[in-house]
C-alpha cells in the first residue's frame, strides 16, 4: 500500500514539475538531451569499432606468426618430399610435382584465410541498431 502511495505521489509531482515548465524550457531540455544522445551514439561507435579493429588485428597477428613458423617446416618438408620422389622419378619432375601440390594448398589456405577476415564486420552494429531506436522514438515523440 505504500509503494502504491508513493507512486502515485511521485507521479503526480512529475506532472506538476511538467505543467510548471515552460516551452521554451521543453526546447532547450530537449536540444541539450538531443546533443548528449548523439554525443554518446557517437562514443558507442567509436568503442565498437576499436574492439573490432584489435580483433582483426590479433587475428592479423596470429596468422603471420603462424606463417612464418609453419614456413620453416614446410621448406624442411618440401625438400624432403623431393628428395622421396627423386628416387621414382627425375628430380626435376619430383621438384614439379612438389611445388606444384605446395602451391595449390597455399592457395587454399590463403582463400580460407581471406573468408574469415571477411566475415568480422567492422560496421557497429550495437551503434546502428542504438540509432535505429532513437530515431524511431523521436519520430513517435513527434506525433
Amino acid at each position: 500500500m505504500t509503494q502504491q502511495y508513493d507512486e502515485e505521489r511521485f507521479a503526480a509531482a512529475g506532472r506538476e514539475q511538467r505543467s510548471a515548465e515552460s516551452i521554451p524550457d521543453l526546447i532547450r531540455d530537449l536540444a541539450t538531451d538531443l546533443s548528449l544522445l548523439v554525443g554518446k551514439e557517437i562514443q558507442l561507435a567509436k568503442s565498437e569499432v576499436r574492439e573490432t579493429v584489435a580483433e582483426v588485428q590479433t587475428g592479423v597477428g596470429a596468422i603471420a606468426t603462424g606463417a612464418v613458423i609453419a614456413m620453416a617446416g614446410l621448406v624442411i618438408l618440401l625438400l624432403s618430399a623431393v628428395y622421396g620422389l627423386s628416387n621414382i622419378f627425375e628430380p626435376w619432375l619430383a621438384a614439379l610435382i612438389v611445388g606444384a601440390a605446395a602451391l595449390l594448398l597455399g592457395f587454399l589456405m590463403v582463400q580460407g584465410a581471406r573468408k574469415k577476415i571477411s566475415e568480422t564486420s567492422v560496421l557497429p552494429e550495437r551503434t546502428v541498431e542504438s540509432v535505429k531506436k532513437d530515431t524511431s522514438t523521436l519520430k513517435r515523440a513527434s506525433r
